[in-house]
């Protein structure tokens, strides 16, 4: 008789044991969710950082880890109020475990090749206003490809979970109506996906950018009651609130010295064009049933086959030689107007020499409805403010709008003069 109480341990570099059941087990070992070991989390940076070999299937473990530890603490602290603002019951709480468990796990199945580096390759949405996700993916391989093995699995009797129950809670429909709640756990601005990439990138490139006391996070997270009408949510008592501002402090810092990195950006658009390519109307196919199937047999793999193969075009010669664009200039990260007028004059005296121009751009955090609650206790009386009125590093932190100028490393030396010439000219100006 078969063992479906078996619980198998992997041993994870940033966790130590991750511990899964014989469901999850069957989980990851479907061909749709094992191609993530054929899918690096950092594309291409370990032209930079050697060590950034690291995959989606490690960090889908990791997701899924940091997300039950962010939930049992959660339902541990704050159980009188997800009893009272929610009706949970310990069954429902351990029941709903389990869905935040799986769709952690799910969340990035549906990543391209090279990851982020694929992204914007995808197809755009009906109307053309929007370009897909890799969310959408995600939700789309759990419903075509992971039905069987998610709702037919034995375990699946104690929860009669349906796919949809988990592409809900992924997308953030109100078809998952009151699991909705736990949805900041997957997708918020302190959410498990955020937690474990921090981690697990600083640990395998060798920096410390990324490094946060997230033992803490775990010590003070717990439910925000709702007031005048407005659900609860997620926040972190007033002891954890530094550490909720390393938290978002230490993803600026990953994004301004390793994700924004000046050689990474140049290999990310170089794998745009080479992928190009080689894709059949140089894009990925729709998120739908058969186009679910076509995409799943990318990877890393088979670009890095054809690449080996003389494919990809020049993009492609200069992956396979590590010939890529150099930067040749580049605006502050949040560039003045004075700025942005000598960027003006810099494309025009440079011109055709301009090969590429790329946008370091990214907000590190919302305020308003999205800022993270902290509660305070003074006896009796109890407070809620957000983050950002408790921090004037978090309320003053600007997103950044960083442009990049890149060219051949030849024409280097042109270069050089003609920007010499500019300033020089700009001087006498003066």
């Amino acid at each position: 008789m078969a063992d479906w109480h078996r619980l198998y341990e992997i041993r994870c570099p940033v966790h130590g044991f991750i511990t899964l059941n014989d469901w999850e087990w069957e989980i990851i070992s479907h061909p749709a969710f094992q191609r993530l070991r054929r899918i690096r989390q950092l594309g291409w940076t370990d032209l930079v950082y050697p060590g950034a070999t690291h995959t989606r299937f490690e960090h889908s473990l990791g997701v899924m880890h940091v997300a039950t530890l962010m939930y049992e603490a959660v339902a541990q602290r704050s159980f009188e109020v997800l009893k009272s603002e929610l009706a949970y019951t310990r069954e429902g709480l351990d029941r709903h475990k389990t869905l935040v468990r799986l769709t952690a796990l799910l969340h990035d199945v549906g990543h391209g090749p090279f990851s982020h580096a694929a992204e914007e390759l995808l197809p755009t949405c009906e109307g053309g206003a929007t370009r897909f996700q890799h969310e959408d993916y995600s939700a789309a391989i759990i419903r075509h490809q992971l039905r069987e093995v998610i709702e037919d699995h034995p375990l699946n009797r104690n929860y009669d979970f349906r796919v949809e129950d988990i592409t809900s809670l992924l997308e953030g429909s109100s078809q998952a109506k009151h699991a909705l709640f736990w949805r900041e756990l997957i997708a918020g601005q302190m959410d498990a996906d955020r937690l474990d990439y921090l981690l697990r990138d600083s640990l395998h490139i060798g920096v410390d950018y990324g490094r946060f006391d997230w033992r803490r996070l775990l010590h003070t997270i717990e439910v925000v009651p709702g007031a005048d009408g407005e659900a609860p949510r997620l926040g972190v008592n007033e002891g954890g609130c530094h550490a909720a501002e390393a938290l978002i402090l230490a993803r600026y810092f990953m994004f301004t010295q390793v994700y924004f990195h000046k050689t990474r950006v140049a290999y990310d658009y170089h794998l745009r064009e080479a992928l190009a390519e080689l894709l059949s109307g140089r894009g990925f196919p729709k998120p739908d049933a058969d186009g679910i199937k076509d995409y799943l047999s990318w990877d890393d793999w088979r670009v890095l086959g054809l690449l080996a193969d003389g494919r990809g075009g020049e993009h492609g010669r200069r992956l396979a030689q590590r010939d890529h664009f150099r930067l040749i200039y580049q605006t502050s990260e949040t560039p003045t107007n004075e700025e942005l007028a000598e960027l003006d004059r810099v494309r025009e005296i440079l011109g055709n020499l301009i090969l590429m121009e790329e946008y370091a751009e990214k907000s590190w955090y919302k305020p308003g409805s999205a800022d993270i609650p902290v509660i305070s206790r003074r006896g009796q009386l109890t407070k809620v403010k957000p983050l950002s009125e408790y921090s004037s590093v978090i309320a003053h932190l600007r997103p950044i709008s960083k442009v990049m100028l890149y060219a051949c490393r030849e024409d280097r030396e042109e270069i050089n003069r003609k920007l010499t010439e500019l300033h020089q000219r700009a001087g006498s100006e003066l």
